[in-house]
């Protein structure tokens, strides 16, 4: 089987974990250890922002910046429905209510025009998700936020590297999140990170991760264990410093995807608008004027051929049960969003895709969609 995306692990972060391992200091209480610390410091630089902290998944990472911006009960927070379900369960434990906005059928991020039709008077944030690598019209949702007065937390959990005029993902909010799970960018195995420049979100997410403690035993917030482990840490530094030639791997790939699929006219191929740069996560498509059967059986067929397809997302989030039982979302009509669901399917492009690989993809693609 050709993955969808393969964590790529050497001999330094072996080694690396082999030296914390050794050193019997396997986590530190307060979660400032010595590889946590160097981690967020060379993450900081890498993303442009004057402070890191990190957390223990990219979904802490969404939980501790909605209670670090003070989200109350009853607080509504815009986001798109077109992604996975961490952003709207960060808002929900956080007390908020998750308010859903509609795509750019183009790029699949949430659509700036949309996300002024949902804000209110309780609105308290926007979570633009930078979907795919790519990453979300962030102006004109941060023109929205100066004018009502609401900040703007960017989920870039698929975007490590993504760039919108020339300023990379996690350094254009309020504050950015980051997940490190296994099939991202760079891997930590689990693991998450928030960005920001403002000193005072800084402190306080480092109080939220370590159960609130300004010091020990000593609580000034309510908090959480959003720790990260050393020997995390110790991986993602190894990662991160792998980083900018992952990202050159995964763009040569989605180019010589791009160019093998280029003459199908039944596909639309993913853009990368001049102002922005992709750092893709996944190589999205589109089956044109499919309904979801069509879609279902044709990555069927490519599963069957041991390509590694995947659907993001099959369920948007307000038509899942959960959320379409307690807020009724059902009724909510997202056009943009319930026509991606239907005809959405993403092949890998990872650095350990070889050109032999891709060009088995392009025919086995154009030969299904025969």
């Amino acid at each position: 089987m050709i993955p969808i995306n393969q964590p790529i692990i050497g001999e330094e972060e072996i080694e690396l974990v082999k030296k914390v391992l050794k050193s019997g200091l396997l986590t530190e209480k307060s979660g400032c250890g010595y590889y946590v610390s160097q981690f967020e410091d060379a993450f900081a630089k890498y993303v442009g922002s004057k402070y890191a902290v990190a957390m223990s998944s990219g979904t802490a990472a969404l939980h501790a910046s909605l209670m670090a911006v003070g989200l109350r009960a009853g607080d509504e927070v815009v986001m798109p429905s077109f992604t996975f379900v961490a952003a709207a369960e960060a808002a929900i434990f956080a007390g908020g209510i998750p308010i859903f906005a509609d795509i750019d059928p183009d790029t699949y991020c949430v659509n700036p025009e949309s996300v002024e039709d949902q804000i209110s008077s309780k609105t308290k944030a926007i979570i633009p998700v930078h979907l795919y690598g790519l990453s979300a019209d962030m102006n004109p949702i941060l023109k929205l936020a100066r004018e009502h007065d609401f900040v703007v937390i960017e989920d870039a959990a698929q975007a490590l590297g993504a760039e919108y005029k020339g300023k990379r993902a996690g350094s254009i909010g309020d504050i950015a999140c980051f997940s490190f799970y296994a099939t991202k960018n760079i891997t930590t195995g689990e693991g998450g990170m928030v960005t920001t420049n403002n000193a005072e979100y800084a402190e306080i997410l480092q109080e939220i991760r370590n159960h609130g403690e300004q010091k020990e035993y000593s609580s000034v917030r309510l908090g959480h264990n959003y720790r990260m482990p050393e020997v995390a840490a110790a991986i993602g530094l190894s990662q991160l410093s792998n980083l900018p030639r992952f990202l050159e791997a995964r763009r040569k790939n989605a180019e010589i995807l791009g160019e093998r699929l280029s003459g199908l006219e039944k596909l639309g191929l993913p853009v990368e608008p001049y102002d922005r740069k992709h750092s893709w996560y996944v190589y999205t498509v589109r089956l044109k004027k499919s309904n979801v059967g069509k879609r279902n059986k044709l990555v069927a067929k490519l599963r069957s051929k041991r390509i590694g397809v995947a659907v993001y997302y099959p369920v948007p989030i307000h038509m899942m049960p959960y959320y379409k039982e307690r807020y009724a979302y059902s009724k909510k009509v997202l056009k943009e969003t319930m026509t991606a669901t239907r005809q959405v399917f993403s092949l890998p492009v990872h650095p350990k895709i070889t050109e032999g690989d891709l060009d088995f993809i392009a025919t086995t693609l154009a030969e299904a969609l025969k």
